[in-house]
């Protein structure tokens, strides 16, 4: 089992792959307590769909380098909301802000504790 450091370091790399590839507003949410579906959450808007999809290639060649793998992909083809599935971590990267204020991820969460990410 990994330790609760751990998980949000991968958390942290993950969230700065999405920065790396000018991934904007992007949110760490802390699930702990609140969900049995991931301990984190990694939230990053793209610009348009091919962004998310490059964006979406970054996290999931991060993960790989810090040795988390993609359980679960969906949405890539249309790129408006990609989910990856890393098991304990979940990344949502959005093709556009449009889509993100729609689902209100932020909103639905709201109870969850946010990561400090400024990205470097």
């Amino acid at each position: 089992m990994k330790e609760k450091q751990e998980i949000k370091d991968v958390a942290l790399a993950l969230a700065q792959a999405g920065f790396d590839k000018k991934g904007t507003d992007i949110a760490i949410l802390d699930l702990e307590g609140l969900s049995s579906l991931a301990d984190y959450f990694v939230l990053v808007s793209a610009s348009n769909v091919k962004q998310a999809q490059s964006i979406a290639d970054e996290i999931e060649d991060k993960g790989a380098e810090v040795g988390a793998t993609v359980l679960h992909r969906e949405g890539y083809h249309e790129g408006e909301w990609i989910l990856l599935d890393f098991g304990d971590i979940i990344c949502h990267v959005f093709g556009g802000q449009k889509t993100r204020s729609f689902y209100g991820l932020e909103q639905l969460w709201n109870d969850a504790a946010r990561v400090e990410f400024t990205g470097a």
